[in-house]
């Protein structure tokens, strides 16, 4: 596991990351409001640790243009104490709210319940096929397979409900625009390539009339 710890005093932040890794959880370090978007985007980290007091912006802000671009797990580590502090960070999308001072063992122990909490959120399994909508990997028994964008988007949504006839309607609208005026093609043409891709044209079921479901198999 990966957290990038985004504190700007290096009393705190070094004794805290000691501490994490010695729990067993890796870090990458921040000290700035501008460096943390970019670090957390980078599909590597697990959970950000945010302090809200940083030097060249406000954490709540960061927060907020974080969760314009990821859903990662987020736990506010902060001396802020204040309920309206605690109440817009939550609201605003954060996963948990600690207040310092803080065992560094109970926060290992946060971010483990956040991670196992999001992942099982976030983690749609159909047996031989998985989709991690956190970290946008597809496994295939076991094997990482590259889709594009919308034949990720597809697969996810057939996932959701693996044996369930989705419509051709419901598709074009939950993964193309919800009012689509292009060609029906476009989704029989990414159904191909995503049936290609999974190795298994058995895998995407064709239901005539109607759309296409995912079917659930033993992994």
């Amino acid at each position: 596991m990966l957290v990038l710890v985004v504190e700007d005093d290096p009393a705190v932040s070094g004794p805290l990351i000691e501490g994490l890794q010695r729990n067993g959880i890796e870090t990458e370090h921040v000290a700035y409001a501008s460096q943390v978007v970019a670090a957390a985007s980078k599909g590597s980290i697990d959970v950000v640790l945010l302090d809200l007091g940083l030097p060249d912006g406000d954490g709540l802000e960061v927060l907020r243009e974080l969760r314009k671009v990821t859903d990662i797990p987020v736990i506010i580590a902060t001396a802020r104490g204040d309920e309206t502090d605690r109440i817009v960070g939550l609201e605003l999308g954060a996963d948990d709210y600690v207040v310092k001072p803080f065992s560094v063992r109970e926060l290992a122990a946060r971010v483990r319940a956040v991670s196992r909490r999001r992942r099982s959120e976030s983690t749609l399994d159909t047996g031989r096929v998985i989709v991690d909508r956190v970290r946008h990997v597809v496994h295939v028994d076991g094997e990482v397979v590259d889709l594009t964008a919308k034949e990720f988007d597809l697969l996810a949504v057939l996932a959701e409900e693996p044996g369930r006839a989705v419509t051709r309607q419901e598709l074009f609208s939950r993964v193309w625009d919800p009012v689509w005026i292009g060609t029906g093609k476009t989704l029989d043409v990414h159904v191909a390539s995503l049936r290609k891709k999974l190795g298994s044209a058995e895998l995407i079921e064709t239901v005539r009339g109607v759309g296409y479901r995912l079917v659930q198999e033993a992994s």
